[in-house]
């Protein structure tokens, strides 16, 4: 049995490739970027009016008082979406302007329309009336000061979501170049697991492969089911691993048969195939028995799942997206850091993802309280939980205030950075 750091330190020696592909960016929602974006435009494209009101030449008001005030002829009214113009500009002339029109050369500052002065009148204004010093760029969102050309937008590694949407089609990126959605083949294993809905007391229903599915979204992969491997199966499963080697498949997850009774076969049936990076048993709680090998030579990777759903869910949480993060490149998982409420023993040497419930306190505190129910085969507490508390090895005593690790466990932590 190894530790889960060891474990973890094998998955990233057995990293398989996963090519790269050219999407439009209205498709590319929760799509990991393969390379850095960088902007190909200014933003704004040019000076624009941040506000309605009245654009004019700074310099022409500096000297501007009170008792030294003066006319500014309006010209006429530039509109958000008007073509610059291009006449020349007189001096102590001005535009009305709306919110977005490009600034006309010769002019670099805006009055609100609410601090206009008109002359003769309001209901017929020919001129403003300026009577004191306007200060440069005033109410102007200025040429590149929200991204310059060649700026970095998003960096290699992102999940993509809405707000990066926005932001390229903003700028004018139709087509991005983002990591291919890796394949999974998820089975079901054992005589006992059933997909109808009344079963007998000897019978257990189907619910691991559920699970797995519905998250795929959320953690970044394409799933297919493959069935329940029975009993009698072994060929059968030997057969799906030839298959899957010169596929489309690169992970292959299995779900029970990994641990050491008579018909826990997949061990058996993987160590047939040159693999590499091989380890079966990782000192966790719940899912000691989990099983992970590389193909080796080919750029295919299997895991063997407990078959307790909760272990299922905690291996698949803390294995398999650990693996997914990797291969796709995204920047690691950084746990959310929380005070813990209860206190928590633990054997020393083994890992433990405990099924919990996080909140905020009212003066912005970060707590954790630790669920009663921990055995794996109890979903009652995974229902009512919302976080697992992780308790690293090498200790295990975990005392009330101490600061614990905590992750989501039906999607990335990263999601809601």
């Amino acid at each position: 049995m190894i530790s889960y750091k060891k474990s973890i330190k094998i998955l990233k020696k057995s990293k398989i490739f996963i090519k790269d592909e050219i999407i439009k960016t209205n498709n590319c929602f929760n799509r990991v970027v393969a390379h850095d974006i960088k902007s190909n435009v200014n933003n704004p494209s040019a000076d624009n009016a941040a506000f309605d009101g009245y654009v004019v030449n700074s310099n022409e008001t500096k000297n501007l008082s009170k008792k030294n005030n003066k006319l500014f002829k309006i010209e006429g009214i530039i509109a958000a979406g008007d073509k610059p113009k291009n006449k020349k500009i007189k001096k102590f002339q001005t535009f009305e302007i709306m919110t977005g029109g490009l600034i006309p050369k010769g002019f670099d500052t805006i009055i609100p329309i609410e601090q206009a002065v008109f002359y003769p009148n309001k209901k017929n204004p020919k001129y403003i009336l300026v009577d004191k010093k306007i200060n440069k760029y005033q109410h102007v969102r200025l040429k590149g000061s929200d991204y310059k050309k060649n700026d970095l937008l998003i960096k290699k590694g992102t999940i993509l979501k809405s707000n990066h949407i926005l932001a390229l089609n903003t700028l004018g990126i139709k087509k991005i170049i983002v990591k291919k959605i890796p394949n999974i083949l998820f089975f079901s294993s054992g005589n006992e697991i059933t997909d109808q809905e009344k079963i007998p007391d000897w019978k257990v229903r189907n619910s691991n492969n559920h699970y797995i599915k519905s998250i795929d979204k959320n953690f970044l992969f394409n799933f297919s089911y493959g069935g329940i491997l029975k009993d009698k199966d072994e060929s059968l499963f030997e057969k799906k691993i030839k298959k899957m080697i010169n596929s489309k498949i690169d992970i292959i997850i299995t779900s029970g048969a990994v641990s050491a009774g008579k018909f826990d076969y997949i061990p058996k049936i993987v160590n047939k195939f040159k693999i590499s990076n091989y380890f079966k048993s990782v000192a966790i709680r719940p899912g000691k028995p989990i099983l992970f090998a590389r193909i080796k030579g080919r750029h295919k990777a299997i895991f063997g799942l407990p078959g307790n759903p909760i272990s299922s869910a905690a291996c698949f949480r803390f294995f398999v997206y650990p693996y997914l993060e990797m291969i796709l490149e995204i920047e690691k998982e950084k746990p959310i850091k929380a005070i813990l409420k209860n206190e928590f023993i633990k054997k020393t040497n083994f890992t433990r993802f405990v099924k919990s419930n996080i909140n905020t306190t009212k003066n912005g505190k970060i707590e954790i309280r630790i669920l009663k129910g921990q055995e794996s085969y109890k979903i009652k507490s995974f229902v009512k939980s919302n976080v697992w508390a992780t308790f690293p090895a090498g200790k295990s005593m975990f005392k009330k205030n101490e600061i614990v690790d905590c992750f989501f466990p039906n999607h990335p932590n990263k999601i809601l950075h």
